[in-house]
């Protein structure tokens, strides 16, 4: 957060812990396995039947 009595005063830089690094990481893998998972899974035949009336 910027000082109001020093705008020109810089901001920390926040450096990343090998701790965020890791849950970042973690979360990453997590949303990959959601996204394989999601991406493999059969399309519902209710689904196809709608999409060949779209046709």
């Amino acid at each position: 957060m910027r000082s109001v009595n020093k705008p020109d005063e810089k901001m920390p830089v926040r450096k990343q812990g090998s701790g965020e690094r890791s849950r970042e990481r973690n979360v990453g893998d997590a949303l990959r396995a959601v996204y394989r998972e999601a991406v493999s899974e059969e399309i519902p035949g209710e689904m196809l039947d709608l999409l060949k009336k779209l046709d």
